[in-house]
């Protein structure tokens, strides 16, 4: 007959001590313990959307705001932004509340990019493709780095439609990889802003309207960043 296995002897806590004041002690400091762990947690916070949403606005404002520096260049000319650009152990505070992350500001998405478009602009022909190259490798790199993130908020012109292309691929990717997201209405400054638009356009998410450049309603993106990551 085959003999039977030995079964491991699992430690318990005692039930004396169970009951005890050093077991509800020692309980309480683990627990404690824990919550510190969890609150020095440090997140990677990406900023994602199709180019000339403001992304770059808003992580300046951010840096401004709590780093007292800008993080990078704008301009009204599409792809500025064309590499992954992070911003190290931001702190913001909101209440009694405190959040630390790295702050990455990411190349505009595109499903086409197209040298001739900056041609159009005013750029020269040499100029225009290398910066379409540059533009294509960051839409590369954008996508890629969605596997580091742990917070994403999509950054769009709330004056324009959000049904597009693009959006849709964004979403996608994001809803693949189950990452916690928050979209921003951005440019609600402007008349042609419309908030309503995207919130029907993706009413699966919170939409937070803001003014990057202005700095309106700033406050509730930062508490809506507590309970995105909470």
């Amino acid at each position: 007959m085959p003999r039977k296995p030995k079964k491991e002897k699992v430690t318990e806590e005692p039930k004396e001590e169970k009951k005890s004041g050093f077991g509800l002690i020692r309980r309480f400091i683990n627990k404690v313990i824990g919550n510190i762990f969890r609150k020095k947690k440090h997140v990677k916070l990406g900023l994602y959307g199709p180019p000339n949403g403001g992304k770059t606005t808003l992580a300046n404002r951010i840096c401004k705001d709590w780093l007292g520096e800008e993080m990078g260049s704008v301009s009204a000319m599409g792809h500025e932004t064309r590499e992954i650009q992070i911003k190290e152990q931001i702190n913001i505070k909101s209440g009694s509340k405190e959040l630390s992350f790295n702050l990455i500001d990411t190349p505009g998405i595109a499903t086409r990019i197209d040298y001739e478009d900056f041609v159009k602009k005013g750029m020269k022909k040499g100029q225009a493709k290398k910066r379409a190259k540059e533009a294509t490798k960051g839409v590369i790199d954008s996508i890629k780095w969605l596997d580091d993130m742990d917070v994403v908020v999509i950054v769009l012109d709330a004056t324009l439609d959000p049904y597009t292309q693009v959006n849709i691929t964004i979403i996608g990717n994001l809803v693949a990889r189950n990452i916690p997201v928050l979209i921003v209405g951005n440019k609600v400054d402007l008349k042609k802003a419309d908030l309503k638009r995207i919130e029907a356009a993706f009413p699966q998410y919170d939409v937070i309207g803001i003014s990057a450049k202005f700095g309106k309603n700033i406050d509730k993106l930062y508490e809506a960043l507590f309970v995105l990551v909470d």
